[in-house]
């Protein structure tokens, strides 16, 4: 099915097109032909990397690379934009999309950490297409750091090397104050490349007892902005979607709201972790980080939190949206600041704007920021 702002466009100009119009459209109906993720090379449970985050909690991820951000080759971003309906204009924006310091003296300090935040699933061994929430192995955040005074124009991002990857092990993600648990920081410092190879592809692995097992390639959900903010005694981390345009079952089912926010904590790791939780290893702060826990158990999460592979925090709903997560903070009220939500909706608007250039299919749109080939990987759907 077409996802949203595609559906919107086709009903604009029903009856105007024609199948050979359809055909002129070229690369951006290649997608629509469901395409099986290139799967890697078999591995054997010999191989050092055998098991990833889908087998084990975390899974051994110095198989990701160090992180350190490796230049995708000019002859591949550029297959990357005609194969996902680029256009010549936009090649001249690759990468541009970012202004740093256009919105300098106007952020208000309670916000720690804005970005662009994209919504993940993978779904359980064997299945590449979930049914429904029970076939689903492992949801995901990805989080993009933008300079917090900066705003954002067309084209994509630029590969700044400073990617996390969150997994979420619960699947869903809480509502309500009273759904709480653990995420962890499955990656940093992760690159496009990083993220492409060792994230969104699909793979496959040999074991003793069950043969050949293939973890199939991440699938979208959304894709939108968010801050982490903190409102004196605790840390939120605020997000709003700019795809879908509309949440469907997909999205709901996973928790995601329109504008939510979750009350995040950063777990100490000096201390023994809660039943069924525990990492094989924690995180390697250094003694300033590791000093700032005291004898806490839990602080409330600084981005730089973020930054340690195995961190782990908690993850926290709030009912009641953006509310609490965007309280205005009086400081920054006396110096003529924005208030959180005003910068927020204007970052919103700023990525919905920038989206909508890079393709009016939501997951077109959603991997040509990413510098990949939209036909390898899942749609973006909003009904299992």
């Amino acid at each position: 099915m077409p996802t949203t702002r595609a559906a919107e466009k086709n009903a604009a100009v029903k009856g105007n097109s024609s199948k050979d119009e359809g055909k002129g459209a070229g690369a951006k109906h290649e997608v629509e032909d469901k395409t099986s993720p290139q799967s890697k090379r078999v591995k054997t449970e010999d191989d050092k990397d055998q098991k990833t985050i889908e087998d084990t909690i975390p899974s051994p991820t110095e198989a990701y690379g160090n992180g350190h951000a490796i230049p995708i080759p000019k002859k591949e971003r550029a297959a990357v934009k005609e194969e996902n309906g680029g256009t010549e204009d936009q090649d001249q924006k690759t990468g541009a999309a970012e202004k740093p310091g256009a919105r300098e003296g106007a952020v208000p300090s309670s916000i720690l950490e804005k970005g662009i935040i994209y919504f993940f699933f993978r779904g359980r061994v064997g299945i590449d297409e979930p049914s429904d929430v029970k076939e689903i192995k492992r949801s995901y955040m990805v989080l993009r750091p933008l300079d917090k005074d900066a705003k954002l124009g067309e084209g994509t991002l630029q590969d700044a090397g400073n990617i996390r990857l969150i997994a979420v092990p619960k699947k869903v993600f809480p509502r309500s104050g009273r759904e709480r648990w653990i995420a962890f920081v499955e990656k940093s410092d992760v690159d496009l490349k990083t993220l492409r190879e060792k994230f969104l592809s699909s793979s496959e692995y040999e074991t003793k007892t069950m043969g050949i097992r293939h973890n199939p390639a991440a699938t979208p959900a959304a894709e939108g902005i968010y801050a982490i903010t903190t409102t004196g005694r605790e840390s939120h981390l605020a997000y709003m979607m700019t795809i879908p345009s509309e949440l469907g079952e997909v999205q709901e089912d996973l928790g995601l709201q329109k504008k939510g926010s979750f009350i995040i904590s950063t777990r100490n790791p000096q201390y023994e972790a809660p039943q069924g939780v525990a990492l094989p290893k924690g995180p390697d702060y250094p003694k300033d980080v590791q000093e700032e826990f005291r004898a806490l158990r839990w602080m409330p999460s600084q981005p730089r939190h973020l930054d340690f592979v195995h961190t782990q925090f908690l993850l926290i709903g709030e009912s009641s949206g953006i509310a609490k997560a965007t309280e205005p903070q009086k400081e920054d009220d006396e110096e003529g600041k924005e208030t959180p939500k005003e910068e927020l909706e204007k970052l919103e608007d700023e990525d919905t704007h920038r989206m909508e250039t890079l393709n009016d299919d939501d997951s077109m749109a959603i991997f040509t920021d990413l510098g990949v080939l939209a036909r390898d990987y899942p749609k973006l759907e909003t009904t299992f």
